[in-house]
Parts: C-alpha cells; structure tokens; sequence
C-alpha cells in the first residue's frame, strides 16, 4: 500500500506538469504581449500629444501682409472707397476665394494681412492662425494647418489608450464587487483607474468620433458654426473634393505615415481646392438649399494659382487659364460685391 503511493504521485505529476507548463507559457506570453501594447499605445499617445503642444500654429505668409505703403493708404485714407480700392489692389494676386458676411474681403486690421481662406484670427494668441479649427485649452495651444493631424492622433491614441486600461483592469473591477480581492487598499486604486479609464474613453470617442466627421467633411470646427462665403454665395461644402480627397488633404499621399505624428498634410495652409473653382466628379454641383443652379456660375470665381501639393488633388478636371479667368471676369462686370474693409475674428 505505502509502496505504491509514491509511483501514484509520480505518474500523476508527469500528467499534469505539461498542462502547467503550457499554461504558464501562454500567461506568460499574454502579459508580454499586452506590456508590448500597452508601452505602444503609450508612446504614441505621448509622442502626438507632444508634436500637438510644441507644434506653433502657422501664420500666413508675408505676401498677405500689406505693404508699408499700403498700411499708410489705408490709415490716411477715411473708410470708404478709397479703402476699398487698396484692399482690391493688394488682394487682386492672392490665391482666395472666400469674403466675410458682407461680401468684403477678409481683412485683419490686427496683423494688418489680408486673411487666406480659412484662416482665422485667435483672440488668446493674438495672431491670425491657418485653417484654424480651434483653440484647445487642453493643449494649451491653437489647433489649425500645423498640427491638426496631430491633434487627430492624440485623439485617436488616448482613446485606444484608455480603451486599454479599462479592458485590462476589467476583470479585477468585477472582482472588486465580488469581494474576489485581498483587502488591501490597492482594490479602491483599481477602482478609481477603471472608472476614469471608462469615463475618458467615453468623451473621447465622441470627441474623435466628431473630428473624423470633420475630416470627412473637410470642415473646420469654426466652418460647422459658420459655413464659408464665397465671392457669389455661401456654400457649407465649398472645401469638400470627397471623401478619399479630403482624407489625403489632412493626412498626405503616402500611408506610411498616416498613423505617425509627423508633417505630411498637404499645402501650405495658404491656399486651398474648392469643388466651386474645379467642379469634382465626387462632389454634388450644387448643394441643397442654394438659389444657382447652373453649373457655369463655378467660372465666376477666376482661377488663383494653388500650391502644387494641392492642385494635383484637382487633376481629374481642367484648370482655368489666366486668359479665360480674366475674360469671365470681364463677363461678370460691376456684379461683383463691393469690397469693403470689416474686422473679422
């Protein structure tokens, strides 16, 4: 009897010790695995939130800028025509189509520039910001052309990141309402990182979710509140060449980067393709609600030079001569809004 214990035990314990073995091979490599995710995700999140902070939001260049000349005219000169006459010189080469609500130019009489499309001026950083989408308090900075792909990553990896957390700590918060834990005070730690992990998570998908309706839409955050007005009509739209355009336009032609923060937005936050200039097969002619309904009155913008990063975006519909511009824009004649100087924010 006593004899054949130990040989009972032995087979016994060769049995189950590869069970054990496999098991604590595949725990092993499951904590591996998700230490090699979570570091990811981590440096990610930590890499785009830093490029979104230190990024400075970009200005518009000096061709905006009025001449030292044309300051004075503007100064001296009392508001009227004579104002008019110099913002219509100074803006008759610049590449914009768009006007402020009373068919002015958009002028900022802070930065003394002549404001690019989308651009906006920021009352917290005094300065006019391109394609500003809005000022962050979060980030502590603008978010405009610059980094706005980098404010999409850091979205997208604090998601992840904290979808991560949750998912992991899920089972030992279950455990924390089952009494499955030792007491001890490190179950109201689990419980105060799953609930913020959670409460995170839900704010930022809405948040990420929103953004990616924007890029979609190729819209800013100030564009939804108050659509752009064209130099015939406002049109919420204007800026939208279709989905697979509007995603490289913020994201670059090569892939291999969308997913990393770095630079590979296309332009120069400048000058921008609008579906009103060069009509796109993928975008409708003529949004809803409008009272024009033909399709030439695209040719009563004449066309400005774009940047190259941005024109090829439009490759798929002819561009307009300098001749044909200036002979639309002798068909148009005085029908033109009168140009007037108005402080714009």
């Amino acid at each position: 009897m006593h004899s054949k214990t130990p040989l009972t035990l032995v087979i016994v314990e060769v049995a189950i010790f590869p069970l054990g073995l496999r098991r604590r091979v595949c725990v092993g490599f499951f904590v591996f695995v998700c230490l090699v995710a979570y570091h990811i995700f981590f440096m990610l999140f930590v890499w785009s939130y830093w490029k979104t902070i230190f990024t400075l939001p970009m200005n518009p260049s000096k061709e905006f800028h009025l001449s030292y000349s044309d300051k004075e005219s503007l100064e001296r000169e009392p508001r009227g025509e004579s104002q008019q006459e110099v913002l219509r010189r100074a803006a008759k080469d610049l590449p914009i189509y768009t006007r402020t609500m009373s068919g002015a130019i958009r002028y900022c009489d802070r930065c003394h520039l002549v404001k690019p499309d989308r651009c906006h001026h920021c009352s917290v950083c005094d300065k006019c910001i391109l394609k500003m989408d809005h000022h962050c308090p979060w980030v502590n900075n603008c978010v405009g052309f610059s980094n706005y792909k980098f404010f999409l990553l850091f979205l997208a990896y604090s998601l992840l990141y904290c979808l991560f957390i949750a998912a992991t700590d899920l089972q030992y918060f279950i455990k924390f309402w089952t009494n499955g834990l030792p007491d001890t005070q490190a179950k109201f730690h689990i419980m105060f990182l799953f609930f913020a992990a959670a409460m995170f998570s839900v704010s930022l998908s809405s948040l990420f979710g929103y953004h990616c309706w924007l890029v979609s839409k190729n819209k800013s955050t100030l564009e939804v509140f108050r659509a752009p007005i064209f130099r015939h009509r406002t049109d919420k739209n204007g800026f939208s060449l279709g989905f697979s355009k509007n995603l490289r336009q913020v994201f670059g032609d090569e892939k291999k980067y969308w997913l990393l923060p770095v630079f590979s937005s296309l332009g120069d936050g400048c000058s921008f393709p609008t579906c009103l200039v060069n009509q796109d097969p993928e975008q409708a002619s003529t949004p809803g609600g409008l009272n024009s309904t033909s399709k030439n009155e695209s040719h009563l913008f004449p066309a400005k030079p774009l940047r190259d990063s941005q024109s090829h975006l439009l490759t798929d519909t002819p561009s307009w001569s300098e001749t044909s511009a200036k002979a639309e824009k002798g068909k148009v004649g005085m029908s033109n809004p009168a140009l007037t100087m108005e402080n714009e924010t």
